[in-house]
């Protein structure tokens, strides 16, 4: 491991050997200097891990010098010290963005472990940075088409207010990179975001997963749980696949609505919240309340603002920028160089229907970056994107072939094609060939099909 460099800033030369001597010798790599000038002519010159500054200096003082280190190296950890520390000063220190303040004289085990924690936790706000910037650059809105440039200007006037938003669309449009957007524009953005999947969880337990339950409330309750309303409070719920929520819990969503309050599951307190509700659905609500199958006194209160995401065949001209950010994306993600599609790449990708959305194509482009290897380009021959569903499932007679084997290869064709266009997500993938999800586990088990994307091998 590299050593952990400080720089020390102090006048007193006695002060800085003996300092010096005690941070070598617990294995830190030391410079110094003994006045402002020189500490930054030194910054200048190289990185290092951390600086000990002295707040009484001859030229120009402590306080002033933590100013100017942190307005040209805001991300540099400075841990200020003093023999004449006062709690003014120490406060003074830390609202200018000294990471720590110690009095003189200095212990050795003490200054050891400050400068760690300040260097370390250094270390952990850049690698927290680097991971932001990453997922926001993964879940960003790419595109310039009309269509999309509407749901952006939608997304930026309606993301302040309180506004509630149901977000429509297929699967795979992008419906929650809409709702991280909205959350993230709104003056909720520094609070939680929580996302709830409604189709994903058990009938039985979407109360209890919404409205959190007391200790002993039913079977397996071993202690009491907040759900992701409390979770949410003061944030953001994005309720995924709403259309699929049960009658009595919508009737529960309806009234935190209503009324900003609930009830965990098992108990009898009134506990209020302040959440901004975001829905998407991939079904015809209004269809749905025809039929009984959702209130449509819900559908109002969800329905302030409604934003459609369309099918990426509805917006090809977006396909371009949408290749190659997830180019950029998946060479990083992959460890491969930065790679391109030839034009005869490109025009095959354009010509497909991409019945799975924007998250088809992102799995076809991760796809094509693995596959070929280290090559610069991606030529036509490497894009393999396949025909539509209902054509590739197709059946065909083949001479000498048994009725039932060919049925099945026939089931096997379109289960694969499901599977691709939902991104190997079974429970979405059963919604949409109208399955019962254990049925389909079933029968890609006996399709020798294998699940993928991180679903459990079973019936859930």
């Amino acid at each position: 491991m590299a050593k952990r460099s400080v720089l020390i800033v102090d006048d007193e030369a006695n002060i800085l050997a003996t300092v010096r001597r005690s941070l070598e010798l617990d294995g830190f790599e030391v410079e110094v200097a003994g006045a402002s000038a020189a500490a930054l002519a030194w910054l200048e010159r190289r990185p290092f891990d951390c600086v000990l500054l002295d707040v009484m200096m001859p030229d120009v003082d402590g306080l002033a010098t933590l100013e100017r280190i942190r307005a040209a190296w805001p991300e540099l950890p400075v841990v200020m010290m003093s023999g004449h520390g006062s709690i003014d000063t120490a406060v003074a220190a830390t609202r200018l963005g000294a990471r720590d303040f110690l009095e003189k004289p200095l212990g050795a085990e003490k200054l050891r472990l400050t400068l760690e924690n300040a260097i370390g936790y250094a270390r952990l706000a850049r690698d927290h940075a680097r991971l932001t910037a990453r997922v926001r650059a993964d879940a960003a809105l790419i595109g310039g088409s009309p269509r999309l440039r509407a749901i952006l200007e939608k997304i930026r006037v309606t993301a302040p207010t309180a506004g509630r938003v149901l977000i429509t669309g297929e699967n795979g449009t992008g419906k929650e990179l809409v709702a991280r957007a909205l959350h993230e524009q709104s003056r909720r953005a520094d609070r939680a975001f929580v996302k709830v999947n409604c189709a994903a969880i058990p009938q039985e337990l979407i109360e209890s997963e919404l409205f959190g339950h007391e200790k002993g409330a039913f079977t397996g309750a071993a202690q009491l749980r907040r759900g992701r309303f409390e979770q949410a409070d003061e944030g953001t719920l994005f309720l995924d696949e709403i259309g699929d929520m049960s009658p009595s819990a919508q009737a529960k969503v309806l009234r935190v609505l209503q009324e900003g309050e609930l009830e965990r599951v098992g108990g009898s307190e009134t506990i209020r919240v302040d959440v901004r509700v975001v829905a998407a659905t991939n079904k015809d609500l209004p269809a749905e309340i025809r039929v009984g199958r959702f209130r449509e006194d819900l559908y109002y209160r969800l329905n302030v603002v409604p934003i459609h995401v369309p099918p990426l065949r509805e917006h090809k001209e977006d396909l371009l920028p949408l290749v190659e950010h997830f180019l950029r994306v998946a060479c990083r993600a992959n460890d491969r160089r930065l790679k391109r599609l030839s034009d005869d790449a490109l025009a095959r990708l354009m010509t497909h229907d991409w019945p799975g959305n924007v998250r088809e194509l992102k799995n076809a482009v991760e796809r094509l970056v693995i596959l070929t290897g280290e090559a610069a380009i991606i030529e036509a021959g490497d894009v393999d994107v396949g025909a539509p569903a209902a054509v590739a499932a197709r059946p065909r007679h083949t001479r000498g072939i048994a009725f039932k084997d060919l049925a099945a290869a026939a089931e096997r064709e379109i289960v694969v094609a499901a599977l691709e266009a939902n991104g190997h997500l079974v429970a979405q993938t059963a919604r949409e060939l109208q399955l019962e999800r254990s049925h389909l586990y079933k029968k890609m088990r006996a399709l020798g099909i294998r699940p993928r994307g991180g679903e459990a091998d079973g019936e859930e």
